[in-house]
């Protein structure tokens, strides 16, 4: 016959572990738990684009070239087109964006004087282009700065200098013209550079005075005919770009950085109207 007290002792063993071994499938579900939403957290992040604040210029080349940057790199990348204005605003105010790339240094530091970026001055990536662009069939055949003073320019889409860089290198232009008081009247602003060619292409206005990169674009190229200013008509347009403080994706940005000043990307800025920094 079994000792009795030795199977009571068993039993009172057993039932003691019993808790013990709870407590602790308890405490490695929580830790299991917590564990899941770390990574599932940082899976999130690790798909999470790269977000870009664009200026509107580079709405013609910047497509393209994120495909290839993503192809590259593995990197999903999206752009918001604006003018430089409306984006530094938008950042101040704290929209989520990893990369500032405007059409000017002043833009981005706003963003740097904010204390909202990583460098200390702005990166410049590119040098813009002031051109004028009218449609074939409009009355300049000759197009030149010479048709600024013609009787027959009754309206001129320029971007807004308030805005935007090109819209203010536009007016530092417009206003070396000895007939700057007649032009006023006739200019026609619009809300960034994109919309001041859509204006000239749409016949809104006989003349745009717009960035090279919208006078380049495939369509604008077969219906109209442009006219370089000369750089010595307007302060230099260096497109500069600043990182987000703190963006989730601060490195993939500095990486798009590297990509835009890369050879073969300079050389198809280049043919896009931008030319390098320089």
């Amino acid at each position: 016959m079994p000792n009795r007290s030795l199977t009571i002792s068993a039993f009172l063993k057993v039932t003691a572990f019993r808790p013990s071994v709870q407590s602790w499938l308890d405490r490695a579900s929580k830790i299991l738990a917590i564990f899941i939403l770390v990574l599932c957290a940082i899976t999130a992040r690790a798909q999470q684009p790269l977000r870009i604040a664009a200026a509107a210029d580079l709405q013609p080349l910047l497509p393209k070239i994120l495909k290839q940057f993503t192809a590259q790199t593995g990197i999903q990348a999206q752009a918001s087109y604006k003018s430089s204005a409306t984006l530094a605003t938008a950042i101040i105010n704290g929209a989520p964006f990893d990369l500032f790339l405007a059409a000017d240094f002043s833009f981005p530091q706003r963003v740097i004087d904010a204390g909202l970026a990583q460098e200390s001055k702005p990166i410049p990536y590119a040098r813009g282009t002031l051109v004028l662009w009218t449609r074939n069939d409009s009355p300049f055949k000759d197009l030149s700065f010479l048709s600024l003073t013609s009787p027959d320019l009754k309206s001129l889409a320029i971007a807004n200098p308030r805005h935007a860089p090109y819209g203010r290198a536009a007016m530092q232009f417009l206003e070396t013209l000895s007939n700057y008081n007649q032009l006023k009247p006739k200019l026609v602003l619009a809300e960034n550079i994109a919309q001041a060619a859509q204006y000239a292409e749409s016949g809104n206005a006989q003349i745009g005075l717009i960035s090279l990169t919208s006078a380049l674009t495939a369509q604008m190229k077969v219906q109209g005919r442009l006219y370089k200013i000369p750089w010595s008509g307007y302060l230099p347009i260096f497109q500069s770009a600043v990182v987000i403080k703190n963006a989730p994706n601060a490195q993939a940005a500095h990486r798009l950085l590297d990509f835009l000043a890369s050879g073969p990307i300079t050389r198809e800025l280049e043919a896009g109207g931008l030319a390098p920094p320089r």
